[in-house]
C-alpha cells in the first residue's frame, strides 16, 4: 500500500513539474561552465578584452613612439611602419626638461595639486559628517544642493571667479588655482564621502558618546578609519581633475613659469602652426606619468570603494 502510495506522488509531481524551471536549474547548475571550452572562452572573453585594451593602451603607445622619434622621421610617411621608431632620440625629451619651463610646471602642477586635493578633501570630511552624522532638518536637501552644485559647468563659473581673483590680488599665481579648484572639487568629494559615512553603524557613535568622546575624536579614531577606501577614491579623483584642469589655469596664470604642465605644454610648445610634435608627446607622456604612479599604488582599495558605493 506505501509503495503503490508512493508511485502516485511521484507520478502526480512529475505531471506538474515545469519544464522552463527544469532548464532554468540546469543552467543554474552549470553555471560557467560553457567557458571552460576553449572556442568559448577565445570569443567571450580574450577576443573583446584584447579589442579592448588596445583601444585603451594605444594612445599611450603612439605617445610615447613618437616622443622618441625625429623631426625627419615624424613627417616621412612609411604606412604602417609608422607605429615603430627606426631612429630613436632623446632629442625631444632633452629640448623638454632643458630648453623648456617644463620642469618648473611640473613643480607648479604637482604643488596646486597635492594643496587642493588636502584642501577639498578636509572640507568634504567635515561637510560630509556634519550631514550624515550629526542628524538635522534638511541635511538631505544640503547634501542634494550640494552635488547639484558639482554639475555647474567650469566655464560658467571661472568668469564671477576672475573677479574674485582679481580683488584679492592672487591673478597669476598658484594660490589662484588652489583656492579656485575646491568649487569643482569639494561638491564631489562630499557627495562620495556621505555613502561612506551613512554606511557606518550609529551605535558605534553612540558607544563612544557615552565613554564620553567628543565629536572630533569620534571623527578622528572611528569614522575616518572605518572610510579610508571612501578617502583614497575622492583623493584620487581630486588629484586627477587638478592634474588635467585646463580652463581655470588657462584663465588666471598668463606667466610662462607659472604655468601648470597642461597649459604649458599646449601653449608654450605650438608657435603659430608650427607643432613641435616631439616636444607635445614628450610633455604629454612625461606629464601622465605621476597620475599612473598613483593609480598603480592605489588601485586596489580604489576598486574596493567602488564597490563598496555599488553595494551601498
Amino acid at each position: 500500500m506505501t509503495d503503490s502510495v508512493t508511485k502516485n506522488a511521484t507520478a502526480k509531481n512529475a505531471a506538474t513539474r515545469n519544464p522552463a524551471k527544469d532548464k532554468t536549474a540546469v543552467a543554474s547548475e552549470g553555471g560557467m561552465d560553457y567557458l571552460q571550452s576553449i572556442p568559448h572562452k577565445v570569443v567571450v572573453i580574450y577576443i573583446p578584452l584584447l579589442i579592448f585594451l588596445f583601444v585603451l593602451l594605444f594612445p599611450f603607445y603612439w605617445m610615447t613612439v613618437t616622443s622618441f622619434k625625429t623631426n625627419e622621421e615624424l613627417h616621412a610617411y612609411r604606412g604602417l611602419a609608422a607605429l615603430w621608431v627606426f631612429e630613436p632620440t632623446f632629442e625631444n625629451i632633452r629640448f623638454l626638461l632643458f630648453e623648456t619651463e617644463y620642469p618648473r610646471w611640473v613643480w607648479n602642477t604637482m604643488f596646486v595639486t597635492v594643496t587642493a586635493t588636502f584642501l577639498s578633501i578636509f572640507c568634504a570630511v567635515c561637510a560630509a559628517y556634519a550631514i550624515e552624522r550629526l542628524r538635522y532638518k534638511g541635511a538631505r536637501t544640503i547634501g542634494m544642493l550640494i552635488f547639484l552644485a558639482y554639475l555647474v559647468p567650469p566655464s560658467i563659473l571661472f568668469i564671477p571667479l576672475a573677479i574674485m581673483v582679481f580683488a584679492l590680488g592672487i591673478f597669476d599665481s598658484n594660490w589662484a588655482l588652489v583656492l579656485t579648484y575646491p568649487t569643482v572639487l569639494i561638491p564631489f568629494c562630499t557627495w562620495l564621502l556621505m555613502g561612506y559615512f551613512r554606511s557606518i553603524p550609529y551605535e558605534l557613535e553612540e558607544c563612544a558618546l557615552i565613554d564620553g568622546a567628543t565629536r572630533l575624536q569620534i571623527l578622528v579614531k572611528i569614522v575616518l578609519p572605518l572610510s579610508v577606501p571612501g578617502l583614497i577614491s575622492a583623493g584620487i579623483f581630486a588629484f586627477t581633475l587638478s592634474w588635467n584642469e585646463y580652463i581655470y589655469a588657462l584663465t588666471f596664470i598668463a606667466s610662462a613659469e607659472n604655468k601648470t604642465v597642461p597649459v604649458g605644454v599646449l601653449t608654450e610648445l605650438i608657435s603659430f602652426d608650427v607643432y613641435n610634435w616631439g616636444g607635445l608627446m614628450a610633455g604629454a607622456m612625461l606629464g601622465s606619468l605621476p597620475v599612473a604612479i598613483l593609480y598603480s599604488f592605489f588601485v586596489e582599495h580604489y576598486v574596493s570603494s567602488m564597490t563598496g558605493a555599488v553595494k551601498e
